[in-house]
């Protein structure tokens, strides 16, 4: 029998998109291993989740910068994922952009889930963006990590319709319910080995 994909999970805040990805591995609809969880938190619930589910949780702080990761704490991030044969890093909410080191170290090998149908409102709140800017839909995007933010390869999104009495708390919740369907989605389809990247284009066999 093969041996599951590992996957290590980033997050920066509560981890809901990591509990919906516990309760299908659980469920064994995902065919993956939690390796880790890791945070540049110290006290990010995402830890506390792991911890609870047994999944060993790890926090390596972030530097200096708010942003991003320091080099060093980039490597010691890099170090830890592979020590632990890491074959998918998966950004659940973490809050910093990822240099080259770290995409180089794994390939189209990183994926991140952003709460509106990228190319459009990229960045913090794009669920307040939508709302503010009066579209009609938005949603909800998994896709690769590339240097740009939220400019990766897209492999999968759903659409959420922005209603009239919507706050943005209600179109975020309704966002959030669509993140905890196609994040496990996708992890699920890289696992089986179904999905491709041409270019710009992610091929879903």
């Amino acid at each position: 029998m093969a041996e599951k994909l590992r996957i290590g999970v980033l997050g920066s805040g509560k981890g809901s998109n990591l509990q919906s990805i516990i309760d299908n591995v659980a469920a064994g609809k995902i065919p993956v291993k939690i390796a880790c969880v890791v945070s540049d938190v110290e006290e990010a619930y995402i830890l506390e989740r792991a911890r609870k589910h047994g999944i060993e949780a790890i926090y390596i702080p972030p530097g200096k910068h708010k942003t991003k990761l320091d080099a060093e704490s980039e490597a010691q991030y890099v170090k830890c994922l592979k020590d632990r044969g890491v074959g998918l890093g998966v950004l659940a909410g973490f809050m910093r952009m990822l240099k080259e080191p770290f995409i180089e170290a794994f390939p189209n090998r990183i994926i991140n889930i952003h709460p509106s149908l990228l190319p459009a409102f990229r960045g913090l709140e794009a669920w307040k963006q939508a709302l503010d800017y009066g579209v009609r839909y938005t949603g909800c995007t998994v896709h690769f990590i590339e240097m740009g933010m939220d400019t990766g390869p897209i492999i999968m999104q759903a659409v959420v319709e922005v209603k009239d009495d919507d706050t943005p708390e209600t179109l975020h919740q309704r966002i959030q319910v669509q993140e905890h369907r196609i994040y496990p989605e996708v992890i699920r389809l890289i696992a089986e080995g179904r999905v491709a990247v041409k270019g710009r284009k992610v091929i879903v066999r």
